[in-house]
């Protein structure tokens, strides 16, 4: 106390040495300083008192703020008026029951049975939102859980419980029942094979409905009508494939068509030189025939041939080449006999144009000749041109043929075209 007094001395003079054998303490000024109002030295920490400063150690003996050994002995200074919480709450050697199972620790032992305690709820894992005691949530992920995977009994596919009715509702596995009333319970998605191939209800319609078979029933009647029918679908059989044929033909008379000229002339490449002489050489009458082309659009319908190895007057020494008229679309529309002056051009594929040389024969029809009339449905054999167009000698010399290709223009002069 003594101590703490003299601490409290304002100022101590510097100017004076004292030795402590001539300090004398002088009643008086204790006397007085005793008597002098202070604060508690626990102020600061919230404590309202304030007295004469020897009273100041009585206050101290029961003051709430001032630090005392805590009652359970566990070692710590707690101040009074945190003493029962410390002895609740933290005091290592409290003893308090668990809240959730009710059994008594003492305070570390509780601390460590915090946070494991079987019977504290905790939230489910899943997510589901569940709290369920901490022993439990085993079986509560296992059976009740609704975020729980489980599968679906038709696909068998993972779901969580919770989708997997609406999963069930739209799976392509489920079975559904047959629209026609049938029996059978296909899967959602075989119905529409079950429906077309083997549902016994439903009606369908005979195998050669395209042929003109009109039959619809159920299967098993349907197998009795196949059974029966056989003669009469053979008849509907041929009657289809005879219209099949008239239409492919006329398919293909519309295909050449379109891509014949209608410009009155044909340039026509005649590639595989060297192998259709070798074979007009080995055979006789071997011909060649140019696609068919148009003197106009809505006009005469020609067609060109080759004889490499000649023909007629021709024959063994010249390639022979002539015009032929085919029966066309417009024929009753157009002027009879053929008019028009028709020549041919043999190509020189010389490297250098101006030193080509091609070889070029015309002709003006003879209206009185057969070759010139309107024909009938078979075109002449024959038609009408040169047997001596060019000699074998002459196609040598020059590049009447190179890279095994030759290229012969047949022409119609369109002043002549009388189509309408």
């Amino acid at each position: 106390m003594f101590k703490y007094i003299v601490n409290k001395l304002k100022k101590v003079s510097t100017n004076h040495i004292f030795k402590q054998n001539n300090i004398y303490p002088d009643p008086e000024s204790e006397k007085a300083i005793m008597g002098s109002v202070v604060y508690c030295i626990h102020h600061k920490e919230g404590c309202q008192w304030s007295d004469e400063l020897r009273k100041l150690k009585a206050h101290l003996n029961t003051c709430k703020h001032d630090a005392v050994l805590c009652a359970a002995q566990c070692g710590a200074m707690i101040p009074r008026l945190l003493m029962q919480d410390h002895l609740r709450y933290t005091c290592p050697r409290r003893r308090a029951n668990c809240e959730h199972c009710g059994k008594e620790f003492s305070g570390s032992a509780l601390e460590e049975h915090q946070g494991n305690c079987g019977h504290e709820p905790v939230y489910c894992e899943n997510k589901c939102g569940a709290k369920v005691q901490r022993r439990h949530t085993q079986q509560h992920v296992q059976q009740h859980c609704s975020k729980r995977l489980v599968p679906c009994r038709h696909c068998g596919q993972r779901y969580t419980q919770d989708t997997v009715s609406a999963h069930s509702a739209l799976c392509s596995r489920a079975p559904v029942p047959c629209p026609q009333r049938c029996s059978a319970a296909p899967a959602r998605d075989e119905l529409d094979a079950h429906l077309r191939d083997h549902c016994a209800a439903g009606s369908v319609a005979c195998a050669y409905r395209d042929a003109g078979c009109r039959f619809k029933g159920t299967r098993p009647a349907l197998e009795r009508h196949s059974e029966e029918s056989t003669q009469a679908h053979l008849a509907l059989v041929c009657a289809l494939a005879a219209r099949q044929a008239r239409q492919l033909e006329a398919l293909r008379g519309a295909v050449a068509r379109l891509g014949a000229s209608c410009s009155g002339a044909l340039v026509w490449r005649v590639p595989d030189w060297a192998a259709r002489m070798a074979e007009a050489r080995a055979k006789d009458g071997v011909e060649l025939v140019s696609p068919a082309f148009y003197t106009s659009q809505y006009g005469y319908k020609l067609q060109a041939s080759l004889f490499l190895n000649g023909n007629g007057a021709g024959e063994s020494t010249h390639m022979s080449v002539y015009i032929k008229i085919l029966p066309g679309e417009y024929d009753a529309l157009l002027r009879w006999p053929f008019a028009h002056t028709v020549s041919f051009t043999l190509f020189d594929q010389s490297s250098s144009p101006d030193r080509a040389c091609n070889i070029v024969e015309s002709f003006v029809p003879d209206p009185t000749w057969k070759n010139f009339q309107r024909p009938s449905k078979e075109p002449d054999a024959l038609g009408f041109g040169f047997p001596r167009f060019v000699s074998h000698e002459m196609l040598k010399k020059r590049n009447f043929v190179k890279d095994d290709v030759m290229f012969l223009r047949v022409k119609v002069d369109p002043s002549k075209i009388v189509a309408v």
